[in-house]
C-alpha cells in the first residue's frame, strides 16, 4: 500500500467527496484525520480502517493552529493535507449582499490559506504535499455561485504560488473537479432523473463519484507524483459540449 505509515489531514472529510477522499487514503495505508464542524453520522472507514474525527472551524485561525499542533503532537509526522471543505448555496449576485459572497470565499479561498500555512512546518518536516480540491466553476463563468467560482479560481493560482515558494520541501497541486454524485447531489441537480440527465451532459456519460476524486488525490499525494508540483489535475469527465454545436445548423453527427 502507497502511503503506509502516512499521515492525511483531509477538511471536509465527514460526507461527500471529502468522505470519498478520506476512503481512498485508508485504502492506500494512510492514517487519516478527518475535521469538520460536525462529525459524521457514521465513522469514515474502508476496509476495517478507520479516519479519526476532529471538530475544527476552519475560519477560526487559533482552532486551525491547534488542530496541527495535536496532528504533530499525536502522530509526530503529517505527509499530505488535502484541502477539501467548502461549498455554495445556489445564490445569484443580487440575491445576497456583500457579506454573503465574502463568506462564501472565506471558506473555499481563506480557509484553505489559513489550513495550509498552519500545516507548512509539518508536511516541510516530512516533504509532504498539499492538494487543493478546485472546481471547473473557477474556470468558466459560473452564474449562481459566482462567488464560489472566483474563490476556486484564486484557489487553483494560490497552489501555484505555493509550488513556487514552498519548493523543494512541499509539492501543491490541485484537482479541479467537474460534477460529483454526492448525497447532496439532489440539492444542486434535482431528482433522479435530473441527476441522470445532467450526467449525460459529461462525455463519460456520467458524475464522477467521490472515489474517483480520492484515487486522484491519493495519486497527487504519493511518490507516483514525485515530479509533479504547480499542476492542476482536470477530473472533470472530459468536461462540457460545447452549447454552439448543438445549435449550429450545419455539421451535425448522422
Amino acid at each position: 500500500m502507497e502511503l503506509d505509515g502516512r499521515v492525511a489531514v483531509v477538511t471536509g472529510g465527514t460526507r461527500g467527496v471529502g468522505a470519498g477522499i478520506a476512503r481512498a487514503f485508508l485504502r492506500a495505508g494512510a492514517r487519516v484525520v478527518v475535521c469538520a464542524r460536525r462529525p459524521p453520522d457514521e465513522p469514515v472507514e474502508d476496509g476495517g480502517r478507520k479516519a479519526v474525527f476532529v471538530p475544527l472551524d476552519l475560519r477560526e485561525p487559533a482552532e486551525v493552529v491547534a488542530f496541527f499542533a495535536g496532528v504533530g503532537e499525536r502522530y509526530g509526522r503529517l505527509d499530505a493535507l488535502v484541502n477539501n471543505a467548502g461549498g455554495t448555496p445556489y445564490r445569484l449576485l443580487g440575491e445576497g449582499d456583500a457579506e454573503r459572497h465574502a463568506r462564501v470565499v472565506e471558506l473555499n479561498l481563506i480557509a484553505p490559506l489559513t489550513v495550509s500555512l498552519a500545516a507548512y512546518e509539518l508536511l516541510r518536516a516530512s516533504r509532504g504535499a498539499i492538494v487543493m480540491v478546485g472546481s471547473v466553476s473557477g474556470t468558466r463563468p459560473s452564474p449562481g455561485a459566482a462567488a464560489y467560482g472566483a474563490a476556486k479560481a484564486g484557489l487553483e493560482n494560490l497552489a501555484r504560488s505555493m509550488a513556487v515558494e514552498w519548493a523543494p520541501e512541499v509539492r501543491v497541486n490541485s484537482l479541479v473537479l467537474g460534477m460529483v454524485r454526492t448525497e447532496l447531489s439532489h440539492l444542486h441537480y434535482g431528482d433522479e432523473d435530473g441527476i441522470a440527465a445532467v450526467g449525460a451532459t459529461v462525455p463519460l456519460g456520467r458524475l464522477a463519484e467521490p472515489a474517483d476524486v480520492g484515487e486522484a488525490a491519493v495519486f497527487l499525494a504519493s511518490d507516483r507524483a514525485a515530479y509533479v508540483s504547480g499542476a492542476s489535475l482536470l477530473v472533470h469527465g472530459g468536461g462540457e459540449r460545447p452549447a454552439f454545436l448543438d445549435a449550429a445548423t450545419v455539421n451535425k453527427e448522422s
